[in-house]
């Protein structure tokens, strides 16, 4: 039998400290290869500063961390040229059209036919129609769509995305979500920090709950709803959510602009 790859993430006893105060209080998680991994917790519970750890931006004070098989502090460079990270504010040129962003990161990845990967990530992200146009014209929206789209550059074997739907209205979120799943089954290990529960519940194969610089609960959402006593079978009404009402009403409005349309082409025809 082959053997068994090693987990894609290992950290083992991390710990960090900003003088009195302690950030991260020994944290202990892997995160399998080709998976999605969710990193819950509140403001404050130090979900960005393992990130940074991970990514050879911030030296740990205690503890061992190991990215696609590197140790982040001996074998940094190896570390970097593994990963790819999207942090909670977007990356971009404002000076450059979103086009040119996206030539730009491929270039510097020396990747083949910059401009063709540039297009296919514009349609991906729905910025086709605003490509051309300079990044500082952008909604924040867009800006975050255009930042991940750019950390998507070159299928890195491991992605960060540090609460990447911050900001972003539900059609865009949903978006994300489909790319971050698509990514996974090409074999892409994805650790993502977030504080939506529904983002994780949607998208993790595994998720830890990171609490005053520890990991208090780690498992798949099926281990996890195992900690809470067994659901009791009663009739509700079930009212649709906000976002349900939503998506039915543009759904609406589109379907009535689609018909629009076919009438007046009917129109003149005859």
């Amino acid at each position: 039998m082959p053997a068994q790859q090693p987990p894609a993430i290992h950290v083992e006893g991390l710990e960090k400290s900003y003088k009195d105060l302690t950030v991260l209080r020994g944290v202990d998680f892997e995160v399998e290869r080709g998976s999605i991994f969710a990193l819950l917790g509140s403001n404050g519970a130090g979900k960005t500063t393992v990130v940074k750890i991970l990514s050879t931006l911030l030296k740990a004070d205690a503890g061992t961390a190991r990215v696609n098989g590197f140790d982040v502090s001996t074998q940094a460079a190896d570390v970097r040229e593994s990963i790819s990270l999207t942090g909670q504010f977007a990356a971009v040129d404002e000076i450059l059209s979103g086009r040119e962003n996206l030539i730009l990161v491929a270039r510097l990845r020396r990747l083949d036919a910059p401009e063709k990967i540039a297009d296919e990530l514009l349609e991906r992200f729905s910025l086709t129609d605003t490509g051309s146009r300079r990044v500082s014209t952008y909604s924040g929206g867009m800006r975050r769509r255009l930042d991940i789209a750019m950390s998507l550059m070159g299928d890195p074997p491991v992605i960060f995305l540090d609460e990447p739907t911050t900001g972003l209205d539900p059609e865009a979120r949903i978006e994300v979500w489909e790319g971050v799943k698509q990514l996974a089954k090409r074999g892409t290990t994805v650790l993502l920090t977030t504080q939506y529960l529904e983002e994780a519940e949607q998208l993790a194969d595994r998720i830890s709950i990171l609490h005053e610089g520890r990991i208090i609960v780690n498992g798949t959402l099926a281990e996890l709803r195992q900690l809470l006593p067994p659901a009791k079978v009663e009739y509700v009404e079930k009212q649709p959510t906000l976002e349900d009402v939503f998506f039915a009403v543009i759904n609406n409005g589109k379907n009535d602009a689609a018909k629009v349309s076919s009438v007046g082409t009917t129109n003149k025809e005859q």
